[in-house]
This record gives structure tokens, sequence and C-alpha cells, in this order.
């Protein structure tokens, strides 16, 4: 058992500064910051530390009381749940604007939760500016903080505060160090944040009919048959010709970042609109990274259905885009909550085969056999020899091949090994690097 980390929450109304300041903690650039408002939109959830105490921080979207906007009714009751969640808010204000009645609004849901409260009044970027910063004391919650999220001043008083708390925080917690991690990515809309809650049974993340809602990159934890997994829900990705502004351009690139960081990769589709070319792009990206590959297809539920319908769905797939013969499609919806279980039994399955590594010896007598069955073409009338290989990395695998003229080895004979090493060694969800180096 281990002391849990304390949840800070950042909250506060739209354009106050929070995202800045998240970032500004942090030390990275992982909440959007724009000067247009409401940019954050989901939770963000980082562990970072100050002075020696580690803690949570959540950057959350900004509170909008009683507006009638989709976005903003579900914006507000993330900001609520992460003020639920937490053990300090940090409540920001803006000492140029000062005291408004949202900032009202927000201040008796802090006090409502009876947790601490650190109030911060941000952009008081000069002692004039910072003057005016008294009158948030009619707010009732005690010391004020005026402080520039923008260029730091005064942050680590307001942090020195935030962290003289955690003595009261001691709840504890199991933690699994070993958790599997894969990402949910694929186009706008196709069920990704619902897909999230349907694994978690709880509302997560903002699930809307508008496409694009969520933003930023959110992980969660969650256990499943004693295996710890870490779920990236990511933001949508649209074909780079639409990225026509910057929100949305970093948005991707959190995408990518996910990616990256996963271990295994769900792509979702949408049943309903198909396989376009861009998840094939998206898939083509997974398997660049080296990262295992599921093929989840969402709204299985709205396909009027034949004997062959999913048979032939599949096949379909496959005949767009080759290598998918080499990884799982799993048929779900979110909706009906149905089969994405089978999605996190394939994760960990995918993950096994990652960590597989083949011996040597092994290995030799698979490229005797290859070779056996068909001789490597002989372009430019040279004969070429396959000497041996050996497998020099796991998570992707990467199998090298020694041979007298590794520049002329084929496509169409490399396809043909790669295809009966994964008849004779699985690697079923894994992409598999075959490397010919010159003997």
């Amino acid at each position: 058992m281990e002391l849990r980390l304390p949840v800070v929450a950042i909250v506060g109304r739209p354009n106050v500064g929070k995202s800045t300041l998240f970032n500004r903690i942090v030390g990275k650039r992982l909440s959007i910051v724009h000067e247009q408002e409401g940019v954050t939109r989901d939770r963000i959830v980082i562990e970072t530390d100050w002075a020696g105490h580690s803690f949570f921080l959540i950057d959350t979207g900004g509170y909008i009381p009683q507006s009638e906007d989709a976005i903003d009714k579900e914006v507000r009751k993330q900001a609520v749940t992460a003020i639920d969640e937490a053990d300090v808010i940090m409540l920001m204000v803006d000492s140029v604007v000062g005291i408004t009645w949202e900032d009202e609004e927000i201040v008796k849901k802090a006090k409502r939760s009876k947790k601490p409260v650190v109030l911060l009044a941000n952009k008081s970027d000069n002692s004039t500016i910072e003057n005016q910063a008294h009158v948030f004391y009619q707010l009732g919650l005690g010391e004020v903080f005026p402080v520039s999220a923008l260029n730091g001043r005064s942050i680590g008083d307001a942090l020195d505060q935030v962290v003289s708390t955690f003595d009261e925080i001691t709840i504890e917690e199991t933690v699994d160090e070993n958790a599997i991690r894969f990402a949910i990515v694929g186009m706008p809309n196709a069920g990704k944040s619902s897909l999230t809650n349907a694994l978690l049974g709880v509302d997560r993340q903002i699930v809307t009919d508008i496409p694009g809602t969520t933003r930023d990159s959110v992980n969660t934890s969650f256990k499943y048959f004693g295996q710890t997994y870490e779920m990236i829900d990511t933001a949508g990705l649209r074909r780079r010709a639409k990225v026509n502004d910057s929100i949305e351009y970093y948005s991707s690139i959190r995408t990518q970042q996910a990616i990256k960081s996963a271990h295994v990769v769900i792509v979702l589709i949408d049943a309903e609109k198909g396989f376009v070319s861009h998840d094939a792009r998206v898939m083509e990206e997974v398997i660049n990274a080296g990262k295992g590959l599921i093929v989840g297809v969402n709204k299985w539920d709205l396909i009027e259905k034949e004997t062959n319908t999913m048979r032939d769905f599949k096949q379909n797939l496959v005949d767009d885009m080759y290598a998918l013969r080499h990884y799982p499609i799993q048929f779900i919806s979110t909706l009906e909550r149905r089969r994405i279980f089978k999605l996190v039994d394939l994760v960990k399955k995918i993950h096994e085969e990652q960590q597989k590594r083949i011996q040597t010896r092994q290995l030799n007598l698979f490229l005797e056999d290859v070779v056996a069955r068909l001789q490597p073409p002989s372009p430019q009338g040279k004969e070429i020899k396959l000497n041996y290989c050996s497998q020099v990395a796991s998570e992707p695998p990467v199998i090298v091949i020694f041979t007298n003229y590794p520049d002329l080895i084929k496509t169409s004979y490399k396809r043909y090994i790669e295809n009966r090493f994964r008849e004779l060694f699985g690697f079923e969800g894994v992409p598999i690097r075959l490397s010919f180096r010159k003997k």
C-alpha cells in the first residue's frame, strides 16, 4: 500500500488562464492555450510535483453557469466532477476584470465541497494590477494570491499553500506499475469517448452528437481481471487538409503523442461510414510507429445484417489494406456495450505477443525452410543467399537476416518471409520489422 497522491484541480470561468497555469506548473505544453474562450473542454490530468511533494494536477474547461449550450453544459458537468474528485481546489479569477457573477457561482460550488481552496487572482502582471486583486477577499475564501500564470509571478507562493494542505490527505491505495497502455484513436464521431465511458461505466469524457468535442488526450486507469490498464482517449484525428486552425492542429499533435506512448492502439472506424482512406493512413501510422494494432468497427448495431455481413465487411477491409490480415478486427457497439471488453482482452493478448522472443536456433531452422520452399529471385543474374537470422529486439520484434545482397531483396519476397514467419510464430496484431544486412 502507498499513500494516494493528492489531486489538485484548477477551476474557474473561461479565459482566466487555467491552462496557462497548468502548463506553467507541469513545465510542458499539455493543455491547449488559446485566446479563444472555451478551448479546454475535458479534464486533463498529469502527475507533477512541487517542493518535493508529488500530486495529480487537473486542468478543467471553463465553468459557465446557466448556459444552455450543449458543450457548455457538459463542460460545467466535468468541472463539477473535477471539484468532487479533487483534494485541493485552485480557483482562478481575473485581476483585470474583477469579480463576476460567474466567479461567485463557482465559489459557491467550491465552498460546498468542503475542500481546501487556494484562490489565485491571475493576470497580476505588475504591482498596479496586483493592488486590484485585494477585491477578491470579498469572496470569503481567505488569502488571495495575486499571480501571473503567463510570466510565473508568485506561482511558487500559491503552490506552497497548496502543498501545505497535503498532510491532511491519508487515503491509501495500491499502485500497479505494470499497467498496459492503450490509446483509442480514429476519426471524429467514431465513438472514442463513448467507448471510454462504456469501458469505465462512468461519464469520464464529454460525449455529444457534435463531431470533434474531445480536443485533448485524457488518461484513465482501470483494472480488468487483475490487470491494470491505462487508457488514452484522444482527440479525433482529422484529415490534414481540414486542420485549418491552431486548436485542432495542437490536438492532432497530441494524438500522435498518444500513439507513441501506448503499447497498443485501437483504431475505431464508423461501420455506417465504412473504411475510408484516412482510416488506412492512421493505421499505417500506428504500424510504422511499431505499436500493436486493433481495428474496432463501432456502431455495428446500426448495420442491417445478412448471413455473411461481418465476414464480407472484414474481407473488404483486408482487400482495401492488405496489412490488416495480420491484425484483429473486432465488431462492437459502444451504445449497447456489445463486445467492448473483447477489445481489452485483445489488448492484453497483443501486449503479450509484443514481449515474445524467438530463439536463434528456431529462427535459422525457419529460414532454411523458407528458402527450401521458395528461393529468392536472382535480379541482375546475381544469386541471393540468406545465411542466418536473429531476433535483436522486441516491441516491435526486429528480425535481422544476413545476406550477400541486402539491397536486392524484392518487396514481394519480404512479404513472403513475413507471412511464413507469422504462420509459424504468431505475433498477431504486432508489426514485424525485417532487417536485411550484408554478411
